[in-house]
């Protein structure tokens, strides 16, 4: 007799990993359930996630849900340092940080995030200007202003220097 694999909601490993955040500085940036129960949880912090922590997170989930019923696989790890952002939590973490972003069908920028709201962020970009009558070019900073739905990406930025 085969066993039947029920579906696993995203919305039932969603109120399960944050009720273990809860009262935590981590918080989930993405919760993927396909049709083969494949479980892939992504959490963050507005530190670091320590790997000993994704343990006992997934130790967690699995101690909530029955194998016997819902077969599954599960992944949990944290949110890559160079992976674009994906919750406005991220944009609040990096707030005052480099970043890069992508404009959808526009330039790429680089830049310091600053003013996240609900509904936009701007990032300070300089640039070297040279201004009439002047030999040297000069530094000029502007803060341009963007949706979240004018963006293709962010993320941070890894400069060396």
């Amino acid at each position: 007799m085969s066993k039947m694999k029920l579906m696993i909601e995203e919305s039932k490993i969603r109120d399960i990993v944050e009720e273990y955040l809860r009262g935590s500085s981590f918080f989930v940036v993405e919760i993927a359930v396909d049709k083969n129960n494949s479980i892939v949880v992504e959490v963050d912090s507005d530190e670091s996630v320590p790997l000993d922590y994704c343990v006992e997170l997934s130790k967690y989930i699995e101690s909530k849900l029955d194998r016997d019923v819902e077969d599954f696989d599960l992944e949990v790890g944290s949110a890559g340092l160079t992976s674009p952002f994906k919750v406005l939590r991220q944009y609040q973490k990096y707030e005052g940080s480099e970043v890069e972003v992508q404009v959808k069908n526009g330039p790429k920028y680089v830049g310091v995030l600053v003013n996240v709201s609900d509904s936009s962020f701007g990032l300070e970009v300089t640039k070297m200007v040279k201004k009439e009558g002047e030999k040297k070019k000069v530094a000029e900073t502007e803060t341009l202003t963007f949706t979240y739905e004018q963006i293709k990406y962010t993320k941070y930025s890894i400069t060396f220097k």
